[in-house]
């Protein structure tokens, strides 16, 4: 028989996501033969951009979201550089690194404990986890207890992270120190002193607890490893510069298709942005860099606030897996599982990578080159962020203020709508042949959707 379930909102993420499925039994399994992933929320973060200061976007665009907050000023600031021609000081390059790294692992152990391992074990026996599904839980009690006194102390381990946020970025969450032609703050000695000392107890959390707790998870529930693939497309636009002339790129830019081990270079000309299944105007298909997308809801066939991206008219897939592997560091396989391994050890490749920036700082070096502002021009900062790839694309106007602002977040690529052909997102694709147990505690459905680690506040605009 089959039937119809619509879950909304999905918890345990950010935002606002409704997901309605179709089940139906194939070969004598319960499972999910269609899905629509729907963002309920409008933020239109480039309208209120629109006549602003160029200087406004790093401040205003970091508001997008309060968990992954600091890309958005990375990228922003980026794109003022691009659209300026303006080389900044090696310092600024690894402050711009360390504080955006710093938030990569604040949300990787963020994702992990709080907002993925509810799916697998139960929590305290006080709110607000007494809503929980006790359903699959495989686990014993000893193992139960340690992941539950793990969760606890991932707690401290993110504030940690979040105190290195600060320490250099000024703040935590939407730190003021990113600024186009360079960083504020600058690199002190104790400053130093201190980011590494914390730095080193939240290295050992994930060597001596996270990575393991993810090899603990992937054994007792490996059927995971078969569910939720998806189209196997993976896109990284890459980032994290190491040098003052913006080369050698810490994670590298690419595609894969279709799980290849082949990586091919990737050409941004090649990205469009759908909206017949979106509310906003018209069916076009549009490049970021030309696109003013205005609001329209109601709209016929329309069911998401978020626009469907594609790479050479694919849907693609962004995140710690995408990016681990086309810098050939994770290539297991494209599963749920595999997108928690991948997380996990991003976490560790980033947190050695701050090690090493932090002692590549120069006390006594500049922190900034200021910008020569120029009227009519366009920018584009592109970055990673820590769900995946996040693109701001800047056009400034004769009188020198924002004319248009195109932001393509992580959650965008991966939880869009379908496109102009119907072609289905990579969330919703993913979620093709899921089983559900019990339709009304459809905990493997959850499990797929929360491997994507969901951030709707960034994609809605």
């Amino acid at each position: 028989m089959r039937y119809t379930l619509s879950y909304d909102p999905v918890t345990r993420i950010e935002g606002h996501l409704k997901i309605a499925l179709e089940i139906d039994t194939v070969a004598g399994v319960q499972q999910v033969v269609d899905a629509r992933a729907s963002g309920e929320l409008y933020r239109g973060i480039e309208k209120v951009l629109t006549g602003r200061d160029v200087r406004d976007a790093q401040h205003i665009t970091e508001r997008i979201c309060g968990v992954c907050p600091v890309a958005h000023g990375m990228a922003a600031v980026l794109a003022q550089d691009d659209a300026f021609a303006t080389t900044i000081p090696l310092n600024a390059v690894l402050l711009r690194n360390l504080v955006n790294g710093s938030n990569f692992v604040e949300s990787h152990v963020l994702h992990f404990y709080l907002l993925t391992l509810p799916d697998f074990i139960a929590g305290p026996a006080v709110p607000p986890w007494q809503a929980d599904w006790a359903l699959d839980r495989r686990f014993g009690q000893a193992d139960s207890d340690a992941l539950l006194q793990h969760y606890l102390a991932a707690l401290t381990i993110r504030r940690k992270a979040d105190q290195l946020t600060a320490l250099l970025g000024g703040r935590a969450p939407h730190p003021p120190g990113y600024i186009g032609g360079g960083f504020t703050c600058t690199p002190r000695p104790e400053r130093i002193a201190q980011f590494e000392a914390l730095l080193d107890e939240i290295l050992a959390f994930i060597e001596v607890v996270y990575i393991p707790d993810v090899q603990r998870l992937t054994a007792t529930y490996p059927d995971y490893l078969t569910f939720g693939r998806g189209y196997g497309n993976l896109l990284a636009y890459g980032g994290f510069t190491q040098t003052a002339q913006g080369t050698d790129a810490f994670f590298a830019r690419g595609l894969v298709r279709n799980g290849s081990d082949t990586v091919e270079a990737l050409d941004l000309g090649r990205i469009t942005e759908h909206v017949t299944f979106s509310w906003y105007q018209g069916r076009e298909a549009w490049h970021p860099a030309g696109l003013d997308a205005q609001p329209q809801n109601p709209k016929s066939q329309a069911y998401s606030w978020l626009k469907a991206p594609r790479y050479d008219g694919m849907p693609c897939e962004v995140g710690p897996l995408a990016r681990m592997w086309i810098n050939g560091d994770v290539r297991g396989g494209i599963s749920v599982m595999d997108r928690h391994v991948a997380r996990a050890q991003e976490a560790l490749k980033m947190a050695l990578a701050l090690r090493t920036w932090v002692r590549g700082l120069d006390p006594a070096g500049p922190v900034y080159a200021a910008p020569v502002p120029t009227q009519s021009v366009t920018g584009v900062g592109l970055t990673e962020a820590p769900r995946g790839s996040l693109g701001h694309w800047l056009a400034v106007g004769p009188d020198g203020r924002i004319a248009r602002y195109e932001i393509i977040a992580p959650t965008t690529w991966n939880c869009c709508p379908r496109d102009n052909s119907g072609v289905l997102g990579p969330l919703e694709q993913a979620l093709l042949g899921t089983p559900v147990q019990d339709r009304d505690r459809p905990i493997e459905v959850m499990r797929v959707i929360h491997s994507f680690d969901p951030c709707l506040d960034c994609s809605t605009h």
